[in-house]
């Protein structure tokens, strides 16, 4: 994870999102289990399946602390996944991949929740 998040980071366009204040005081009050339990669901519902008639539209620019971290974490749609991560679209998310995916989402949520 580290390593991902690293290059990451060094992208312009992806080291542009950042948890406001309100976000994290969102995760505050609800959790990170939920916060998890709420990537998972994003994730199944909007990037697992082998076709995505809106791909590359899917997730919001805002209204969830898991749509901000997934644009951060190159996770929004399938092809900034095969970009970034190598996880080729037109084939069904295996239970490992979405794995991956949240594992990452939440990774980067931890950080932005130790920054000032």
């Amino acid at each position: 994870m580290d390593e991902i998040l690293y290059k990451l980071s060094k992208s312009k366009f992806r080291s542009s999102f950042k948890l406001t204040k309100k976000y994290k005081e969102y995760i505050e009050e609800k959790g990170l289990d939920t916060i998890r339990s709420h990537a998972y669901d994003f994730i199944q519902k909007r990037l697992a399946s082998d076709v995505i008639a809106n791909d590359g539209k899917q997730t919001p620019m805002k209204g969830h602390p898991v749509f901000i971290a997934q644009h951060a974490t190159a996770t929004c749609c399938r092809n900034c996944m095969y970009k970034w991560h190598k996880i080729k679209p037109g084939v069904k998310l295996t239970d490992e991949q979405i794995d991956y995916v949240v594992n990452l989402i939440m990774a980067w949520i931890d950080r932005q929740m130790i920054e000032l």
